[in-house]
């Protein structure tokens, strides 16, 4: 994923736009990026990839003065991407995935179009969507038409002179909030990012709809459409606990999540534990519910490690879950331990790393309870997950029946046999007592939101 934000201010916006920024690191560990329209247009983009954003910007931003804001943290492309064109010179930032990008890149080419902007050795897509939109005669026509052609979703940001145009992809699959105060005006991805910095939220920009945020505050460039079909992943896992995405608590669902868990279960425990970050809030509800006491076995050095999720290199992600988890051997040692998991994507961290660390500090049992179904499908909209092979669910499924047996619909059925021994192959695999899925009724309830305006790709490989 990534993570944007802006600022439209009667003062300097630098300041929060660097904090602000900031706020959505937990979306994207690769680039940072923050640009700045003043008297000229300032702009910088550093590979974050080893060092946090703010020790990045923390000197530039002092620099870069002005009244108007965007800044990115990314997980492939550097951006902002500055363009000179007919509509003036404008900032542009996108979160989200273009799935049919090298097609619409090759047509463009085909017409005369040049790229210069290269990410990991492929087209960059926030250059892409530039190029779209100064394609048309107006801004508000560009954006719609890259909505048009593009497969995947695309929130983005345009800044120019005047302001900032938020644009939501049509389906929503990420949010875009607005938050306001006395100078005026942010919008962003994560709605933790306003709290400290003075900002309520004042919108949730629908799906499709486009909002310009100026000096005299907002207005309605094109209408939203009630097709909202947002990521659900952000509340189990990819968002921050206090944020919210349509009116809703990450944290407050996370606890519900944990409670349908436990209203499921009948297992025996000593404690209740969740994974650091993401895991704590399943394992809260969890405790709540069950009155199994929630404790800490695994802490998290947080100095020195985000998330292991997020970079892209997997001997990487195996360093930081390594090192990031120091165990509690005198909590471990001989109990039963429920622990609450936010998802099993490829399961290796949890085998190799958390599980080998319980278990070597004397755990009598582990039961790994995940707060939502088993992936299978890699995400189409998002990077959340990036391909099949990598989703430890469909491994199990491969070693059952054989690698090209594609028919799954009968382990989706979490009532049926199939998905039980899929299941049961999985604990196994993990070095788990046991293991039990959030059913998925139980994951759509615990968020609140209907199912149809929910993104379950990744479980069902399709949305309803």
């Amino acid at each position: 994923m990534s993570g944007i934000f802006g600022v439209v201010s009667k003062k300097d916006c630098a300041s929060d736009l660097l904090y602000g920024t900031d706020y959505h690191s937990h979306m994207g560990t690769e680039y940072g990026g923050m640009a700045v329209y003043g008297k000229k247009l300032h702009r910088h983009i550093h590979d974050i990839s080893k060092s946090q954003f703010k020790s990045k910007f923390f000197e530039e931003y002092k620099e870069m003065e002005g009244n108007i804001g965007i800044g990115v943290i990314s997980d492939r492309d550097p951006q902002p991407l500055i363009i000179s064109s007919k509509f003036g010179t404008f900032a542009i930032a996108s979160a989200g995935l273009i799935e049919n990008i090298d097609k619409l890149a090759q047509e463009l080419l085909e017409s005369g179009e040049t790229f210069s902007e290269m990410s990991s050795g492929g087209f960059n897509s926030v250059e892409l969507i530039a190029k779209i939109i100064t394609h048309k005669n107006t801004i508000i026509e560009g954006i719609e038409s890259v909505y048009d052609k593009i497969k995947g979703s695309a929130t983005m940001l345009l800044m120019t002179k005047d302001g900032i145009y938020a644009a939501r992809d049509r389906y929503g699959r990420l949010p875009l909030i607005i938050g306001e105060n006395d100078e005026g005006y942010a919008v962003a991805n994560e709605t933790c990012s306003f709290l400290n910095l003075g900002y309520k939220i004042k919108k949730f920009i629908e799906p499709g709809e486009i909002v310009f945020i100026g000096k005299d505050g907002l207005e309605e460039k094109f209408k939203g459409k009630d097709k909202n079909q947002i990521c659900a992943f952000l509340w189990i896992y990819t968002g921050y606990p206090a944020s919210s995405y349509e009116g809703i608590n990450v944290e407050i669902v996370r606890e519900r999540s944990g409670r349908l868990l436990a209203k499921r279960d009948n297992v025996k425990a000593d404690l209740v534990a969740g994974v650091p970050d993401s895991g704590v809030g399943h394992a809260i509800g969890y405790a709540m519910e069950s009155g199994i006491p929630y404790r800490r076995p695994l802490v998290k050095y947080t100095p020195g490690y985000g998330r292991s999720y997020t970079p892209p290199a997997q001997e990487i992600r195996d360093l930081v879950a390594k090192m990031k988890l120091i165990p509690v051997k005198e909590i471990i040692e001989g109990n039963r331990i429920i622990l609450c998991e936010d998802s099993i994507v490829r399961g290796t961290q949890l085998k190799n790393y958390t599980l080998k660390k319980l278990w070597e500090s004397g755990a009598k049992e582990i039961h790994i309870r995940p707060a939502c179904p088993p992936l299978m499908f890699p995400c189409r909209f998002a990077l959340s997950t990036r391909s099949t092979e990598e989703l430890i669910a469909r491994r199990a499924i491969w070693d059952i029946e054989g690698r090209d047996f594609n028919n799954i619909e009968e382990y989706l059925d979490e009532d049926s046999k199939k998905y039980k021994k899929m299941v049961e192959w999985i604990a196994n695999e993990l070095g788990a007592t046991t293991l039990r899925y959030q059913r998925i009724e139980d994951m759509v309830n615990a968020i609140g939101i209907p199912r149809e305006k929910l993104c379950l790709h990744c479980w069902l490989g399709y949305n309803e």
